[in-house]
């Protein structure tokens, strides 16, 4: 991989406290590739041969069951997935595609199992790094069990303008049918919960939102930092 690209991979709290000598070890055998959109990666099932990094793009997670098809997180830059698998050695439980061009650092995975093992600075950046990923995990679950279809997309709606800025007006990440599959609901429900959601201020024009009246929906959420900051 090209020297370059080191600073970048270097600023990921994972890489960051890593001794200069288990840094360029770890990339001696890694390689940056670019990927049109709409491109498998990984699929469910596979050995884990690689950590991936994704520098620039999007990433779609998402899992199949008996011809169902669901999305299970979308992964932005600069972060990596999936890092349980590799550090367990253990099969992807997830498959990933590109959601538009990507750019993407791939490390095998016994190289990090390797420098996981001698470096202790990088050990806990990964237990740091699982331990946040399981808390996200338990939050999802949370936010899917304990509020109504209507409540899962008002308080996604506050946390894509909170990512937007604050602003009234913004757009959503993706189309309307993944976000429907990420809040567990069916494309004519999402539909039927953004018509709910006009008493409280929401007007939706395609993929463009307006929030309105901003307390009304606050008070209808009742947003829950134990649920909603994924920075907790």
């Amino acid at each position: 991989m090209p020297e370059a690209q080191y600073p970048e991979i270097r600023t990921l709290a994972l890489f960051s406290g890593m001794t200069d000598a288990h840094f360029e070890a770890l990339m001696r055998g890694a390689y940056v590739q670019n990927f049109p959109p709409q491109i498998d990666l990984i699929s469910e099932g596979e050995p884990s041969d690689f950590l991936h990094v994704v520098l620039s793009g999007s990433i779609d997670l998402y899992s199949e069951w008996n011809g169902r098809e669901t999305s299970m997180a979308t992964v932005l830059p600069i972060s990596t997935f999936i890092l349980a698998a590799t550090v367990r050695n253990a099969p992807y439980l997830m498959s990933a595609r590109t959601l538009e061009k990507s750019r993407i650092v791939l490390i095998p995975s016994q190289d990090v199992r390797a420098i996981f093992d001698v470096d202790g600075n990088f050990a806990r950046a990964i237990v740091g790094e699982l331990g946040q990923c399981y808390r996200a995990v338990i939050k999802a679950q949370k936010d899917l069990k304990l509020r109504s279809s209507l409540e899962r997309l008002a308080n996604y709606l506050l946390r894509q303008q909170k990512r937007a800025g604050g602003a009234a007006d913004f757009d959503l990440m993706f189309e309307k049918r993944r976000l429907a599959s990420v809040l567990g609901m069916t494309p004519e429900n999402l539909s039927r919960a953004f018509k709910g959601l006009q008493p409280y201020g929401v007007a939706v024009n395609g993929t463009h939102i307006s929030i309105r009246d901003q307390q009304d929906l606050e008070r209808f959420a009742r947003p829950n930092p134990l649920i909603d900051d994924h920075a907790i």
